[in-house]
């Protein structure tokens, strides 16, 4: 049975002195030295609280009125935080924070402009710290708040001295959680789990509120979008006790395809995806036990196992991959967070570099956020004690030389997925992405091979 949705009406967007707010807020958080650098962001403000009129349904958030020295995020203790969840596009990024003691309030970053800086969203009441967040490319936030049975989604923005929230309507399930922000940033979709199937929702930016868009068959978590669009959705899906990687069109109505299967009795699920190189970062038990790999979506190589991403007394997570390399999977950098006894570290990958370089985290950094400049500079974020929200910029691909055997002539047809090892690691021939008919990553049972000359 499909989760039913409540509609909510309409409401007048506040836009009396938005430009104001931003400016204020600044300057309580930095003392007023560098309030300037949010007079280029006040006029994308105002054209997101202008557009909460014009598009009830265009985004959503959480939060109401609250004075702008309380909002300071340089005020006081420092903030607990859940995790950071960064645009698209790399513009904003929101999270939920609390101060020692205080409740949970919404806090967005702004990540574009001169010098990044954050402005606190909170509510007339405190947040749940369930509550999801997420930020959308006009520089508001969607919120979900679990009420009464019901998840409730609104859009949050700053407004004179308060917050401004838009009522976007509800859905009513069991279970629900928002997917990672869409491509272009003016929708936003959420998974609500079922006995049989999963519905896909449209939860922002849509015409009436939220809208059932698909119901996939099985259990699906994850959440990986394929291409630049918003069009193709990759899900790890459930069927009979085990976890595959399909392919959702949801211009389609959720038609899906076969993206996944590794082996036929493997879990084979999809972390991240470049729709520009197509390069898919996956983990899979197919090698014999829990294994990061690599492939190339639209080609028929095999997924690649690397030695280099194998741990022995550390989880590794892919967080950011490197956009903008077109054809060219083998040289994207790829950002993860390495989790161990010892804390948090940075790790930086890439295909062609054939090894893990291993950093020391920068001092405040949210350990898992990140994205990278097509030029390879990886920006971190990072909050330290009190001191204001920052960004650090670092460009570690030049300590990853490509290795020239990525090089090398390789035999063009399908071969078994494997574990790769030191000096033999294979290559394949680039082929264009191809979103709208992934071509399924289906190999033969896992063997050796020599390498090929």
């Amino acid at each position: 049975m499909t989760p039913s949705a409540t509609k909510s009406p309409t409401d007048t967007a506040v836009r009396t002195g938005v430009r104001t707010a931003v400016l204020t807020v600044v300057r309580t958080a930095t003392g007023g030295g560098t309030a300037d650098r949010a007079t280029d962001r006040a006029d994308r403000t105002d054209q997101a609280v202008d557009g909460a009129t014009d598009d009830a349904a265009g985004g959503a958030a959480d939060g109401a009125a609250a004075g702008a020295a309380d909002r300071a995020p340089g005020g006081g203790s420092a903030p607990e935080t859940a995790g950071l969840t960064i645009a698209g596009d790399g513009s904003y990024a929101a999270r939920l924070a609390r101060r020692t003691g205080d409740a949970w309030f919404p806090e967005r970053w702004t990540l574009d402009g001169p010098e990044p800086y954050a402005v606190e969203l909170p509510g007339l009441q405190p947040e749940e710290p369930g509550s999801d967040v997420l930020p959308m490319a006009d520089g508001r936030v969607l919120i979900r708040r679990s009420v009464a049975g019901r998840h409730a989604f609104s859009l949050l923005y700053p407004t004179g001295p308060g917050t401004g929230e838009l009522p976007l309507g509800a859905v009513e399930c069991e279970r629900l959680a928002l997917l990672p922000p869409a491509p272009g940033g003016s929708r936003a979709y959420a998974l609500a789990p079922g006995p049989h199937s999963t519905a896909i929702w449209l939860v922002a930016g849509g015409d009436f509120g939220p809208e059932h868009v698909a119901d996939v068959p099985g259990r699906c978590t994850g959440g990986v979008w394929l291409d630049r669009t918003g069009r193709m959705l990759a899900l790890d899906r459930e069927t009979g006790g085990v976890t595959k990687s399909v392919a959702v069109d949801l211009e389609r109505g959720g038609e899906v395809t076969a993206l996944l299967q590794i082996a036929d009795g493997s879990d084979d699920r999809l972390l991240l995806a470049d729709p520009d190189s197509g390069l898919l970062l996956v983990r899979s038990d197919a090698p014999g036990d829990d294994r990061l790999g690599w492939g190339v979506l639209g080609s028929r190589r095999p997924v690649r196992f690397p030695e280099s991403l194998r741990l022995e007394d550390a989880v590794l997570t892919p967080f950011a991959v490197q956009p903008g390399q077109v054809l060219m999977p083998e040289s994207c950098g790829v950002a993860l967070r390495i989790e161990s006894a010892e804390g948090s570290r940075l790790g930086v990958w890439r295909p062609a570099g054939r090894r893990l370089l291993q950093l020391a985290s920068p001092e405040g950094w949210l350990a898992g956020a990140g994205l990278w400049s097509a030029e390879g500079v990886l920006r971190l974020p990072c909050a330290a004690g009190t001191g204001p929200v920052g960004v650090v910029d670092i460009e570690p691909l030049g300590a990853l030389p490509l290795d020239p055997r990525m090089d090398s002539a390789c035999d063009a047809t399908t071969e078994p997925a494997q574990a790769e090892v030191a000096g033999q690691e294979p290559c394949g021939a680039l082929v264009t992405p191809a979103v709208c008919k992934p071509v399924p990553l289906q190999q033969a049972p896992l063997t050796s091979r020599s390498q090929p000359g």
